[in-house]
């Protein structure tokens, strides 16, 4: 009798304990999920810029692949799309800058997003939130754009300046 009693507590230990452990398992999935709602919007090259980059493929192939990211879904997914980022930016960066966009101030700025690809791409391998990190990607990407927009809407003509003096 007392063996029945002590293999029934016993039963019903390992059948307790099965069911936290499966309740765990769907938490962690869970906080797995990326939403991508409240992440800003990419900036669009204007009508001169965009004029400029139709023929530099290194670089649309890396906005094709930035676009990629709104549709992530889980921390796989946005491994894998950062995984594609990189090997683009890294075609980007080896690529023929079109003369207009041959200028430190483009370069930086792409350095500054390859630094937050890596950045975000750490965050998941680590098991960090790589909110913040994707956020400060898509910023740097932004800022990328911003630069490039304001090289060809400037129209001041330093060559002429320079000549003047």
């Amino acid at each position: 009798m007392s063996k029945t009693f002590v293999f029934g507590i016993f039963l019903l230990l390992l059948v307790s304990c099965k069911g936290d452990k499966d309740k765990s398992i769907a938490e962690d999935t869970s906080s797995y999920e990326i939403l991508t709602e409240d992440w800003p919007k990419k900036t669009s090259p204007n009508s001169k810029t965009a004029e400029i980059i139709k023929d530099w493929e290194e670089f649309n192939a890396l906005q094709i692949g930035l676009d990629a990211i709104y549709k992530v879904g889980n921390t796989e997914d946005l491994s894998l799309v950062l995984e594609d980022l990189i090997e683009k930016q890294k075609a980007l960066e080896e690529s023929t800058y079109p003369e207009a966009f041959d200028k430190p101030q483009i370069k930086s700025r792409q350095k500054v997003f390859h630094t937050f690809i890596l950045k975000t791409k750490g965050d998941l391998i680590y098991r960090i939130d790589s909110k913040i990190s994707v956020l400060e990607m898509i910023e740097a990407h932004n800022a990328m754009l911003n630069q490039m927009n304001s090289i060809t809407n400037n129209t001041l003509d330093l060559k002429t300046l320079l000549e003047e003096e």
